[in-house]
């Protein structure tokens, strides 16, 4: 397999850790010496609705040739930092370039909160900000109720329960994106968006992305909110 990448071989991780419970996140700016690759392979396959997940806009997937040399220059970084057993292997789940495209009035009701992948604890997220220009950032929440801002296994059911009996005390939120702290979460970090920036951080992290209604919903891979998503598990 031929890859297809130019990796800034100079990039330097940061790891910040977030909120009360300090969830390390790797931020590497500057992580592709070039992003032409997946930019041309953007305006080359056909972006479609995720019927897979509740990502409020188009996909494509992305070819190994292209995934791969992001990942082998990352995954001995996630290793260390979040102290995955060396016993588990990375098995990549998924690979998408991404576009928001979903209008507010048409949200589903889980794509007007904070969502998280999965409550597994070796799944990780991989996300590159591609297109220049400003667009929203990926906004972390904590759930007031409980306190959470990861859902583990143990907590699911606790988190579910607390969402079920809001829906029932104040019913559904409006038909709109969350970009603010409301009577349920609360943002307490931004990821900013920076073309070029990687940022790595678990799956189970209450997330969201802080859509900018003027500028993010747009299809067109030229001027959209155009990102890289790889996910990854270690098992």
């Amino acid at each position: 397999m031929q890859p297809i990448a130019d990796i800034n071989a100079d990039f330097t991780p940061e790891v910040i850790r977030v909120g009360n419970e300090q969830t390390p996140v790797i931020i590497i700016d500057d992580f592709l010496s070039s992003s032409t690759a997946l930019e041309e392979l953007a305006q080359q396959i056909s972006f479609e609705p995720d019927k897979f997940s509740l990502y409020p806009g188009v996909r494509a997937k992305i070819p190994p040739e292209y995934y791969v040399p992001l990942l082998q220059a990352v995954y001995q970084g996630i290793y260390k930092v979040y102290q995955v057993p060396r016993t588990l292997r990375l098995k990549p789940m998924d690979a998408y370039l991404s576009l928001l495209s979903t209008e507010q009035e048409n949200l589903q009701l889980l794509q007007r909160m904070p969502h998280f992948d999965t409550e597994r604890p070796f799944y990780f997220a991989v996300l590159i900000y591609l297109n220049n220009g400003v667009h929203g950032d990926t906004g972390l929440f904590r759930h007031k109720s409980s306190g959470f801002e990861r859902i583990h296994q143990n907590r699911f059911q606790t988190y579910q329960n607390y969402r079920q009996q809001h829906l029932h005390q104040f019913g559904e939120p409006e038909s709109q994106y969350i970009t603010a702290s409301n009577d349920q979460y609360e943002l307490y970090q931004r990821l900013e968006y920076k073309p070029n920036r990687l940022v790595i951080y678990p799956g189970n992290l209450l997330h969201s992305t802080i859509v900018d209604i003027d500028r993010d919903i747009d299809a067109n891979p030229q001027t959209g909110r155009l990102t890289c998503n790889l996910f990854v598990e270690f098992v």
